[in-house]
């Protein structure tokens, strides 16, 4: 019978199986300060370019302040830059990950004695969500009704969201102002409005922002609109939806996103 392998280590911090801020994506990271690029880093971690866009998007949208900021650049490409909050970051991720190599091997040996597999510690670390995207922020205000509430959540200073649940979830998740919470948005529950002027829509959430990816599919398309400083949303449309529009990089774009479309969960 074959020794059951070594366990190591690896600092997770996670606020709900959605927002996880792991080895893989610290290590991205990591690269990205160390190139100065995300094609490069993405390359050196082994990620693909769109994964280590996603990733790079995911922790942006996770914490109050971007931990990478992006600048477009001519026949060279582009460059990044991992910021202070980025640098923090990584420097608590080092000496978290420094104590639990000495707390993982009195963990392993205490294990092998108990004959206790070190996946029935691990099986959930890798549980994910579909939505595509996430946004961590604070409850600013509950507007209780009969059956459902209003809750909006300021995921940056100059952008909330705005979701409806029932009013037994507002209780079970505990949702007053100054709680922390995360949006989850589907990728295909946002709708893109181009155009000039306020638009007269019943969609409770209308999210200006800039086109800073456009990507066709024989479909639909995938296009990701940059709503504030480090915030980004992507949105999947149909492919001819997308010509109609006319979704240009660097061209202005309205999300519009039904509040009953937004899920809100908590630690």
């Amino acid at each position: 019978m074959p020794s059951a392998p070594h366990l190591s280590a690896l600092f997770q911090s996670r606020r709900n199986p959605a927002a996880r801020v792991g080895a893989e994506r610290v290590a991205l990271l990591r690269e990205i300060g160390r190139l100065g690029s995300i094609s490069a880093a993405a390359k050196a971690t082994g990620f693909s370019y769109k994964g280590a866009w996603d990733a790079v998007q995911a922790l942006n949208n996770l914490f109050e302040q971007p931990l990478v900021i992006s600048r477009a650049g001519g026949a060279q490409g582009g460059t990044a830059v991992v910021t202070p909050a980025g640098e923090a970051l990584l420097a608590a991720f080092a000496r978290i990950e420094t104590a639990l190599s000495q707390v993982s091997d009195q963990l392993d040996a205490a294990m092998a004695e108990a004959g206790a597999p070190a996946s029935a510690l691990l099986w959930s670390f890798g549980m994910k969500t579909s939505a595509r995207n996430m946004f961590r922020g604070l409850v600013e205000t509950v507007t209780p009704g009969t059956v459902n509430a209003e809750v909006r959540l300021r995921v940056a200073p100059e952008l909330a969201v705005t979701a409806i649940v029932t009013s037994d979830s507002v209780a079970d998740l505990g949702l007053v102002a100054g709680r922390e919470a995360l949006a989850l948005i589907s990728a295909s529950s946002v709708i893109l409005a181009t155009g000039e002027g306020a638009l007269r829509t019943s969609a409770r959430n209308a999210l200006e922002g800039v086109v800073v990816a456009h990507e066709t599919g024989a479909v639909n398309d995938e296009v990701t609109l940059e709503l504030a400083p480090g915030k980004q949303l992507v949105a999947v449309i149909t492919r001819s939806a997308a010509e109609e529009l006319g979704l240009i990089v660097g061209e202005r774009a309205t999300a519009l996103i039904k509040a009953s479309h937004v899920i809100l969960a908590v630690d």
